[in-house]
């Protein structure tokens, strides 16, 4: 059965109070070429009571204290791209679905609504790669996040999100009186968490609270500016990945966890630790049989602790942490050796971190590259979206859209509600391997 999703309005929304002009830098990494691109995700909620209007009215007073995010990003020839602060406001839609979040398996993969229907994409007056932000409202809101091509015209959106409302409403609604949001953002303007605390912000207000408990700062003048050149920017493969999604059970963690304690006599380690260095493992042995291959794993950490930001920052602070081994190594040893290698490379990002703060670094340490053989993690369990509460609880489920061709990923998210566990989405194997990784990844032992 083929479902539609109608567009009832859409337009910006500005910041409820004058706000300041003026420009204001970018940190580092917002100035980073591979880090301007769109991050749309889909945030589901099984009810609300008119969730558009209220999120509307929520976002305006948001943008007060966010006042940047109202603007454009703009980029004179000659010159680093900077906000602009114009109050202009963020691309707001609402919408209207004609089935229930149960029609269509709750936005389950494969998705039974297109992905440009819960988020927006419009030709603006202004190009989407001037804008800071934009929200599609269907009610039953949607929140999805996913990673457009490095290289757009649409590289200087700051922020973009869709609600969708979900009833028998003009504003989107599902039939069963939930909604989603669709958040579409520039990764320039804000990394994961500081793109959380904005929009567990709009939460607040939209439950009530006077302002956001957490106070925003800017602050990306102060953070660390060093001399160390971009690297020449990647070449991009294209690699022909399959979609592929597990669930953990917590039971299935903690006993990964307990061999880990033991093994490290009582030293402790993280569920992504363990998580990432199984589906490393499954990925590898899946993948090759040559034992000699040189593979890699990125992922990016924060540094909001090492680097001693404010509470209220909300740029970018991450760094990326790499572990390079053969495909032998990952395909015969324990999991928990496994886990030793990641921490190893943990540990030695919060050393390099402070030294490329120091400009202490001759090459770029954000340069990365793109095959086969080097896969990316990322990690949502912790960003903050899960909290997000506009006044009829938190989501039951959100997360990112995986569907690029040219890196191989990984990302882990709270599973959906109810099950208790961590759920894995990933495009990180071709077809020809596709059955092997699924066949590794279930096999709980």
């Amino acid at each position: 059965m083929r479902f539609t999703v109608t567009k009832a309005s859409e337009g910006y929304v500005r910041p409820a109070e004058p706000t300041p002009a003026g420009s204001l830098t970018l940190d580092w990494i917002g100035r980073y070429p591979t880090h301007r691109g769109l991050v749309d995700s889909l945030h589901i909620f099984e009810h609300g009571k008119e969730p558009a209007k209220v999120i509307r009215e929520a976002l305006a007073k948001a943008l007060v204290p966010y006042y940047p995010l109202a603007g454009r990003i703009v980029q004179p020839e000659g010159c680093d791209p900077r906000v602009e602060c114009t109050g202009e406001g963020i691309w707001f839609v609402e919408a209207s679905a004609d089935c229930s979040l149960a029609d269509v398996n709750h936005l389950e993969r494969p998705l039974m609504l297109a992905h440009e229907d819960l988020v927006p994409y419009t030709e603006l007056e202004t190009s989407p790669a001037d804008t800071i932000m934009m929200i599609q409202a269907t009610r039953a809101v949607i929140e999805t996040f996913k990673m457009e091509q490095l290289l757009q015209c649409c590289d200087d959106v700051l922020l973009t999100i869709s609600l969708m409302l979900a009833s028998q409403e003009q504003v989107t609604e599902f039939a069963c009186g939930g909604f989603v949001v669709g958040l579409r953002f520039n990764h320039a303007s804000a990394d994961g968490m500081g793109s959380a605390q904005f929009i567990y912000a709009v939460g607040e207000l939209a439950r009530g609270l006077p302002e956001p408990t957490v106070k925003p700062v800017w602050d990306r003048d102060s953070y660390p500016n060093p001399k160390v050149k971009p690297a020449p920017l990647p070449d991009l493969p294209k690699l022909a990945l399959e979609y592929s999604e597990l669930n953990f059970p917590a039971h299935y963690i903690n006993q990964l966890k307990n061999q880990y304690l033991e093994h490290a006599n009582g030293r402790w380690c993280s569920t992504f630790d363990i998580i990432i260095a199984k589906v490393w493992q499954c990925r590898t042995r899946a993948v090759y049989s040559d034992p000699d291959v040189n593979i890699r794993m990125c992922f990016f950490a924060s540094t909001r602790h090492i680097l001693k930001v404010n509470k209220g920052y909300y740029g970018n602070s991450i760094f990326p942490v790499k572990v390079s081994t053969t495909s032998g190594k990952i395909m015969s040893s324990p999991v928990v050796e496994i886990v030793d290698l990641i921490k190893k490379a943990k540990d030695q990002m919060a050393v390099d971190v402070l030294k490329w703060a120091n400009d202490e670094f001759e090459s770029d340490p954000f340069s990365m590259t793109f095959n086969y053989e080097t896969i990316y993690v990322s990690d949502w369990t912790k960003l903050g979206f899960s909290e997000v509460d506009y006044g009829w609880g938190i989501p039951m489920y959100c997360g990112p859209f995986t569907n690029n061709d040219y890196i191989a990923s990984c990302i882990l998210l709270k599973a959906p509600a109810p099950f208790q566990g961590t759920r894995l989405i990933a495009r990180c194997v071709s077809s020809e391997h596709a059955d092997a990784f699924s066949e590794q990844l279930n096999r709980f032992d």
